[in-house]
C-alpha cells in the first residue's frame, strides 16, 4: 500500500489551550465554589445531551469559567451500519449551546444490529476499512460543520486482514478526511505492551500538526496484558512516553480521565501539576496558550 505521506508544516489544529480534567459529577460542587488550577474541561456529550436535568444545570453553571471539549462514545465511526443521523443532529444543536472548543469521538465500532455494547472495539488496518471510515468522518464533518477530532483506542485483539500498522491506519484516516486527532498516550502504551510494538515508533508515526488533544490516564496491569480502565494515577511508563510525545509533536492541549475510583479533585489537580512539570521540561518553552475567553449562558 502506498501510504499518503505527511510532513512537518504549519499546526492545523485549534490553540494550544493548556491542562484539564474530565468534568464528573462528584466534583461539580469543587468547581462551583472556587476557582481550581484546570484550564478547561472534558466532558461526555452523551451525558449531556438531554433536556434538562441536574448535569445539564451544573454544566451551564460551570462552563462560564472553563472552556470545555466535548468527547462522545457513540458515534462508532467503524460500524457498517448508516451513522445515526438522530444522533448527530442532537449532537450538533448540544454544539450550538455550549459552544465546545471542539468535538471527539473514537475510531472504533460500538455495536451491531442497532445494539449498543458500550465498548471500543479496535477495526481491522486495511484499505477497505480507511475508505470506509474516512467516508463516514466527511459526512459526520459536513453535519457538524467542524472538523472532528478522532482518538485512538487501546486494544486487546489484532486482525489477521491487517496490512499496516496501527499508526499507518491512523495517519492515511487523518490525512484523507482531513480530520484532527486525539492521541490517547495511555492508550498507545497499552496497546505497546499488549501487541509487543515500541509505543514511540508509534508516536512518531503520527503527524503532529494534526494532534489536537492529548488523553492520559491510568491502567490495570494483570501480569500478561494491561487493560485501560482509567481507575488508577498515571504510570510512570506513560509519563516518560508523554514526555516524549511532547518532543516530538510539540504543545497539544493535554487532560486527565478519571472513570472509577474517582479521588477529590485536590488529588487530581497535584496529578495535573506533574502532567505541566513533564510538559514544561520537554517542550522548552513552547507551551505558551490561547487566552480564555467567558462564555456567557445560552438557554
Amino acid at each position: 500500500m502506498t501510504m499518503p505521506r505527511h510532513h512537518d508544516g504549519p499546526d492545523q489544529r485549534e490553540p494550544h489551550q493548556g491542562f484539564g480534567l474530565g468534568l464528573r459529577p462528584k466534583h461539580y460542587q469543587d468547581f462551583l465554589d472556587a476557582p481550581q488550577s484546570v484550564d478547561w474541561l472534558e466532558i461526555i456529550s452523551e451525558n449531556y445531551m438531554i433536556q434538562g436535568g441536574k448535569p445539564l444545570a451544573m454544566l451551564d453553571a460551570i462552563r462560564p469559567d472553563y472552556p470545555v471539549a466535548m468527547h462522545g462514545v457513540s458515534m462508532s465511526l467503524g460500524s457498517v451500519q448508516e451513522l445515526d443521523r438522530d444522533y448527530l443532529a442532537r449532537l450538533k444543536q448540544f454544539a450550538q449551546r455550549i459552544q465546545p472548543m471542539w468535538i471527539s469521538d473514537h475510531l472504533c465500532w460500538t455495536g451491531v444490529h442497532g445494539l449498543n455494547l458500550h465498548d471500543l472495539f479496535p477495526l481491522p488496518y486495511t484499505e477497505e476499512a480507511v475508505r470506509h471510515v474516512v467516508a463516514r468522518i466527511r459526512q459526520v464533518q459536513d453535519t457538524l460543520e467542524r472538523r472532528l477530532v478522532i482518538e485512538n483506542v487501546s486494544s486487546y485483539l489484532a486482525y489477521a486482514d491487517s496490512v499496516m500498522t496501527e499508526w499507518e491506519f491512523l495517519t492515511a484516516i487523518s490525512e484523507e478526511a482531513d480530520c484532527l486527532l486525539l492521541l490517547d498516550v495511555n492508550n498507545i502504551y497499552v496497546s505497546s505492551v499488549n501487541h509487543g510494538f515500541d509505543a514511540r515508533t508509534f508516536i512518531d508515526g503520527i503527524p503532529g500538526r494534526r494532534v489536537q488533544q492529548i488523553h492520559l490516564a491510568g491502567h490495570s496491569n494483570m501480569g500478561e496484558y494491561i487493560i485501560d480502565t482509567h481507575d488508577e494515577p498515571i504510570a510512570d511508563p506513560v509519563f516518560d512516553l508523554y514526555g516524549y510525545t511532547c518532543r516530538r509533536i510539540g504543545a497539544a492541549s493535554t487532560m486527565i480521565e478519571r472513570d472509577d475510583n474517582i479521588p477529590p479533585l485536590a488529588e487530581l489537580i497535584a496529578e495535573l501539576g506533574r502532567v505541566r512539570q513533564v510538559a514544561s521540561e520537554n517542550l522548552a518553552g513552547e507551551t505558551r496558550r490561547a487566552p480564555r475567553p467567558r462564555l456567557e449562558a445560552v438557554a
